[in-house]
């Protein structure tokens, strides 16, 4: 590998702890915080790899992230925000294949579409008031993310999906179980 992928896996791995260590937040704020830095660094870590889409998605979950840190003064509960960024992901799954020229065949269809989930999913956790929601949301983004990063060889952000689910399941089992007991 060339100094440029060290670098591109580099920033992955950073994306990666901040990714990790917003599942272990007790406060939803923090939780957000952490996951904007993350998507910041992830932006630039599939830019860098030349994943364009992957890139383009992350950039909105940066914009995603400033919004619910500000939910009340942007009035980030109204759904028009969600159905806003559901249209801004699902567009960018159209230019995958129009703009970007990825060829449209059944597999690359229902890959490029599975981060769209993820953003869905981590999009309506963060209209909720506490962090264990955004965890249990976690148990959808993360997977589908997964799944999107090894089928374009992501090995950066395949390992923070391996270790966020893990990370997940550790903060719902610090976190939430002594809720529910």
């Amino acid at each position: 590998m060339d100094l440029y992928g060290m670098f591109a896996q580099g920033v992955g791995i950073v994306a990666m702890g901040f990714n990790i260590l917003s599942y272990q937040q007790k406060s939803r704020r923090r939780a957000i915080g952490f996951q904007f830095f993350g998507s910041l660094l992830f932006a630039l870590n599939f830019f860098l790899l030349g994943a364009t889409v992957g890139a383009i998605l992350n950039l909105v979950g940066t914009v995603r992230a400033m919004v619910y840190l500000n939910k009340e003064k942007l009035q980030a509960q109204r759904l028009s925000w969600l159905l806003g960024f559901v249209a801004v992901y699902l567009t960018s799954y159209l230019l995958t294949f129009t703009v970007f020229g990825k060829e449209p065949t059944a597999i690359n269809l229902i890959v490029e579409f599975l981060p769209v989930v993820g953003m869905t999913a981590t999009t309506a956790s963060f209209r909720l008031t506490d962090a264990g929601a955004i965890r249990r949301f976690g148990l959808i983004s993360s997977p589908t993310w997964l799944i999107y990063n090894i089928a374009n060889f992501s090995i950066g952000a395949i390992c923070c999906e391996v270790l966020s689910l893990g990370s997940i399941l550790i903060g719902i089992l610090r976190h939430d179980r002594k809720k529910a007991e």
